[in-house]
């Protein structure tokens, strides 16, 4: 009787472990010998990361048999295979094509959020619905659910590529410091559309980020920050806390130009015009030849004639004429309107030029003030 037992025992563990092992077969997923390639790519724009994840399938001899066919359908369609639902298409094959953003974006002018999206398109003749839905994990578009979805924009397709492109890939173009171009292209359609992204917004994000790390210690990363802010009109208390840090000397902090000028100019952001003063004079006292020669030119750029002339006259001074001491004072003067000593100096830079191409530029504004007109 144990024996019985033992046996029944031992032929419904194997019954078991039998119908086990064929239902975990069923679920494991085995490569897919290159049917449809899988791809990825990324694009990093400013402080955001832009990744894309799909399955490419071939054209295979279906050029012209590929758009508005049962390949890739216009509109929405009921799919079958357990699905009832209309569902657009899966803009790439077997699994649900993703994009992920690390920041908020715009698609084609539409706001964003950062996140990870199922990504599908409802195609038409001349215009196409980009849609970005919540589920990054279905089998393409079978058990979409509308009311999944995060976005709706549309965009339109280009369709004359001059070259049939066999799989179906992602591609990146057009890229500014704030915008990429992401198309979807395949056989001979390409289905483009902008990524933007608020630049100073999320710099700034990202560079708060590090502060509050290892580099919220480093003088020149805090530096560095404080500059941007600077640049960019932004975060400026902030960023005063950051340069102070950089040059405190109890710190380990630096005293170059570009240290102490950055603290004077969030100084003078700040309505602290004396300190920014005293700073901007520290900043010179510890600037080189071609430091106060640019700050000079600056001073230029902002219509600051008086001021530039100023620091032109102090670096010719300190530095005892040197190159480019002189072309500094050219045109600092011919901008005040004094073309006569504008051309003294000018001529004084001229034989001083470092290389041919300097000495071109020199020779062409000595030129231009001979014949009484500023530069």
């Amino acid at each position: 009787m144990k024996k019985c037992i033992a046996i029944t025992t031992v032929l419904y563990s194997l019954s078991f472990l039998l119908m086990y092992n064929s239902a975990t077969a069923q679920m494991m997923r085995m490569p897919d010998g290159n049917v449809n390639y899988k791809c990825k790519t990324a694009r990093q724009l400013g402080a955001t990361e832009i990744a894309v994840n799909w399955n490419a399938p071939g054209v295979k001899g279906r050029e012209g048999k590929i758009w508005g066919t049962d390949v890739a359908y216009y509109g929405f369609s009921v799919l079958g295979f357990g699905s009832y639902v209309q569902s657009p298409w899966r803009a790439g094959a077997d699994e649900s094509t993703t994009i992920s953003f690390s920041t908020d974006v715009t698609i084609n002018g539409v706001p964003l959020a950062a996140g990870k999206y199922g990504f599908f398109i409802a195609l038409y003749p001349d215009s196409c619905t980009l849609i970005f839905n919540k589920n990054t994990a279905g089998w393409g578009s079978y058990f979409y659910k509308s009311d999944m979805d995060v976005l709706r924009v549309t965009t339109h397709q280009q369709k004359d590529m001059k070259e049939s492109k066999e799989r179906l890939d992602y591609t990146f173009s057009k890229q500014t410091n704030k915008s990429v171009e992401l198309s979807l292209e395949w056989e001979r359609w390409r289905i483009p559309f902008t990524v933007e992204i608020d630049l100073v917004k999320t710099t700034l994000a990202y560079i708060r980020a590090q502060m509050s790390g290892a580099a919220g210690f480093d003088p020149p990363s805090l530096e560095s920050a404080a500059t941007w802010c600077l640049q960019n009109n932004v975060n400026t208390d902030e960023a005063l806390v950051w340069i102070n840090s950089a040059v405190d000397p109890a710190l380990g902090g630096v005293s170059s130009f570009r240290a102490l000028s950055t603290k004077a100019g969030l100084l003078n952001k700040l309505n602290k015009k004396e300190e920014a003063a005293k700073m901007m004079q520290a900043a010179m006292d510890n600037a080189s030849v071609t430091e106060l020669h640019n700050y000079g030119r600056q001073l230029l750029t902002e219509n600051k004639v008086k001021e530039a002339i100023e620091v032109f006259e102090l670096n010719y001074k300190k530095f005892k004429g040197i190159w480019p001491t002189n072309a500094g004072l050219m045109r600092g003067y011919s901008a005040a309107g004094d073309l006569k000593k504008a051309l003294e100096y000018g001529k004084a830079a001229l034989a001083q030029a470092p290389n041919e191409e300097v000495k071109k530029i020199i020779s062409n504004a000595v030129e231009t003030l001979s014949k009484g007109k500023a530069l």
